[in-house]
């Protein structure tokens, strides 16, 4: 489980297929803390750590990974959001993030707002739940969205952000990583079933 702070970029140094499967090496400031079976946050994608070597650590993505996510488009020289997962003791300062991604959104438009940005992302259909001032996580960064529509939203950017993640690289027509807040689809799921009627 993550909270959706990123905590450093890594640069992707190496990219490997191997069948359906692909095999990215990262490298980092928190590689030498790193541990295999640990499990890391790559731009909202929960991957397990399967070796590591220095500042540098070696995750693996599945095929569903690759399709759901924006993985596959990774290249050497890309860099991703990296957090770790959430320790018992800490503080939940983003929201309940699980790390698995439902949908690629494409970035729409990048406003320069003199001090911060301001993102619009569209997205296909889905039956997600999204509201005014509720959580989102892009690429694994845990904000606040608002003009929100059933196929869309938008989200600022302060500059610590913009600095911290890979917001800098996103550019307009680009691909990024969705996943909705935890709480809206269990409220979904619940009202689906009649679980708040009373039944």
């Amino acid at each position: 489980m993550f909270t959706g702070i990123v905590e450093v970029k890594g640069s992707i140094s190496n990219v490997q297929k191997n069948g359906g499967n692909v095999e990215f090496e990262v490298v980092s400031s928190i590689g030498k803390e790193l541990k295999v079976d640990q499990s890391v946050s790559h731009n909202g994608v929960c991957l397990t750590v399967t070796r590591t070597e220095g500042d540098h650590h070696w995750v693996t993505a599945v095929d569903e990974t690759l399709r759901r996510s924006n993985l596959g488009m990774l290249t050497v020289g890309s860099q991703v959001n990296l957090e770790r997962c959430m320790k018992a003791d800490g503080r939940y300062d983003g929201h309940i993030v699980q790390g698995h991604v439902d949908l690629m959104a494409e970035v729409t438009a990048i406003s320069n707002q003199e001090g911060s940005w301001l993102y619009d992302f569209r997205f296909g259909d889905t039956d997600e739940v999204m509201v005014d001032k509720g959580s989102v996580t892009v690429n694994g960064v845990s904000l606040t969205c608002f003009d929100t529509k059933p196929n869309g939203f938008r989200v600022a950017i302060i500059p610590f952000t913009y600095e911290h993640t890979n917001f800098q690289q996103v550019k307009v027509g680009d691909k990024v990583n969705i996943e909705f807040d935890i709480l809206g689809k269990y409220m979904r799921k619940l009202l689906e079933k009649g679980g708040l009627s009373g039944r």
